[in-house]
């Protein structure tokens, strides 16, 4: 091929691309410039004419989109890409789906939100006027919660437990199991946040198996404290063993130590409250004599995204001290939804009706089968394949009860040539719906449907269909 036979291709097609402007004026774009600045409007044009740009150089086209196309390709950029944070709906049964936002919150937290957004009472008591902590309507239910002396909210359990590290430990070691050194979120390491908060880790112990007196053994003057990681999100079963944390606390004790027991995931109900798991709450830590615990707001507590600490008066007021908790205090939008979840707990009775999340991990089978069936009736007569009930496991997600399977129940569109294909597509309808493939089904789980979703993810599949054909 000539050097001109190359220019007349692909380049020719991408000089046909029209300029911004003249898409701007098109009739095609102009219901979006009417519901959407003219600066985001053409953000979205340059972002789809780079796009185009890049397909029609990799597949040698010799013609252009037209421009009803790309005015078409525009609108959809703006409603997928550029609108804020956009609605999902769940319909994998990870209920606390890292992907997805993980706990979704509850109606009265989102109420607590909307009030916050303007001027609210975050930093003012009524009385006198004067100036209080941002969290400490969230730390007087904590209290009252757990039993905990004091509290500290900060902006996630990764920013608790360096700051715990730094006020207890810094430039002196802290003692931990090597079964305990976890991976969490986005890579980061038990050792490496101990690193950044100034300690020295003294691991003690092996894997699966670590005794009380290999924490004994290693306690020199150095020691400021012995920490505990729950392994939250994996579990090592068969040939174990690990000290009671009321041994660890009496040790701790006899040497005068702090002993900091980290949650990860954490939960404010026992497993015998929840009905399903084997998580300890935290309560049960701070009675074994945890001097300080941490554990997540957004995940089995379902709340916004924090970090909770729990333990003694003096410790955490080091800690609420220290120049870091400034840098990693949460902002108003988080105090309000955390108040307003903490605030749900005080009523068990009405909890599961209150809670999505509790309400979604206790949910049974057959009480999640209304649900499917009413999602199996809204896709009766679907073209392209067929919509039937099917029998699932859920998950908790976000590692949180890792080796916990939920028995659920859902929808599964089965007879497809495709089902990658029709996941994607269900993934670019507005709003997305995400869901499983299970043996070339298509699958929605009911248990992470919110209330009255089930008609927005069955028009979602028909639009989804549709496109298909």
């Amino acid at each position: 091929m000539s050097r001109s036979e190359s220019v007349s291709g692909p380049s020719a097609a991408v000089r046909n691309l029209p300029a911004i402007e003249r898409l701007l004026g098109e009739p095609g774009l102009a219901a979006a410039l009417n519901r959407r600045s003219r600066g985001l409007v053409t953000l979205a044009a340059r972002s789809v004419l780079a796009i185009l740009r890049a397909q029609l150089l990799a597949s040698g086209a010799n013609e252009a989109p037209s421009t009803q196309d790309i005015c078409r390709l525009i609108e959809q950029h703006l409603d997928l890409q550029l609108t804020p944070m956009p609605r999902v709906i769940n319909g994998t049964g990870v209920v606390l789906h890292s992907g997805l936002g993980r706990a979704p919150i509850a109606p009265a937290a989102l109420e607590a939100v909307q009030r916050a957004f303007g001027y609210c009472l975050l930093e003012v008591e009524r009385d006198a006027g004067e100036r209080k902590a941002r969290d400490s309507r969230c730390c007087e239910l904590l209290r009252l919660l757990t039993g905990a002396d004091s509290a500290l909210v900060v902006n996630n359990n990764a920013a608790a437990t360096l700051l715990i590290l730094d006020a207890l430990g810094r430039g002196r070691e802290v003692i931990c199991s090597r079964g305990e050194l976890v991976e969490i979120g986005g890579s980061f390491r038990i050792p490496e946040v101990m690193e950044a908060s100034g300690v020295k880790l003294v691991e003690v112990g092996s894997t699966n198996k670590t005794h009380l007196k290999d924490y004994e053994q290693a306690i020199t003057e150095r020691t400021a404290a012995l920490l505990v990681v729950h392994t939250s999100n994996y579990r090592i079963v068969g040939f174990t063993e690990q000290p009671a944390l009321a041994e660890l606390a009496a040790l701790a004790r006899k040497h005068g130590l702090p002993l900091i027991h980290d949650l990860g995931s954490g939960s404010l109900l026992s497993p015998e409250e929840l009905g399903i798991g084997d998580e300890p709450p935290v309560a049960r830590s701070l009675e074994a004599g945890a001097d300080v615990v941490c554990m997540s707001g957004d995940k089995l507590l379902g709340g916004p995204q924090a970090g909770i600490i729990l333990g003694a008066s003096a410790l955490v007021t080091r800690m609420r001290s220290s120049p870091l908790a400034r840098a990693m205090r949460v902002d108003k939008l988080t105090v309000a939804a955390m108040e307003a979840t903490l605030q749900l707990y005080l009523d068990r009775d009405n909890l599961r009706t209150t809670h999505p999340v509790i309400r979604m991990l206790t949910s049974t089978r057959e009480q999640l089968r209304p649900a499917a069936k009413e999602l199996l009736g809204l896709l009766a007569g679907l073209n392209g394949c067929e919509a039937r009930l099917v029998e699932l496991d859920s998950e908790t997600g976000s590692g949180a009860l890792p080796t916990l399977q939920l028995p659920s129940v859902g929808v599964a569109l089965t007879g497809l040539r495709a089902p990658q294909g029709l996941a994607k597509r269900l993934r670019h309808q507005s709003p997305a719906l995400f869901t499983r493939i299970i043996d070339d089904a298509v699958c929605v789980d009911v248990r992470t449907l919110l209330p009255g979703e089930a008609p927005i993810a069955a028009a979602a599949i028909r639009s989804a269909l549709d496109k298909a054909r």
